[in-house]
């Protein structure tokens, strides 16, 4: 894997048999850098989470260091689900510019 992009996924919780660690408990150890998209309107993953999750790849291996993070004013959950009552078309569309363009930085597309 060279590079990834996370479109708002829970990046803390609790430990339990299905999900044994969660994105900010693996962060230091990327093998890969991340790009994470993220609404500020999300209620279902705060922004002190998101802040945890930079803390964590600061820390961490070069891949990790390497990520990066945007936060949408506004944005909901799922704000690029066009199918959606949360979809937002400016930040989706930014956002789908920013992965494309993370791609091909890292060498993907």
């Amino acid at each position: 894997m060279k590079a990834g992009v996370a479109w708002y996924g829970r990046l803390v919780g609790a430990a339990n048999d299905v999900t044994p660690r969660n994105p900010v408990d693996i962060a230091p150890g990327l093998k890969a850098p991340v790009l994470g998209l993220y609404g500020a309107a999300d209620t279902g993953i705060p922004l002190d989470t998101v802040d945890k999750m930079k803390a964590a790849t600061a820390t961490g291996t070069p891949a990790a260091r390497a990520s990066q993070f945007v936060v949408y004013p506004d944005a909901p959950h799922a704000f690029h689900a066009d199918y959606r009552p949360t979809f937002r078309q400016g930040p989706a569309e930014d956002g789908y510019k920013r992965a494309l363009e993370w791609f091909r930085q890292h060498g993907v597309a």
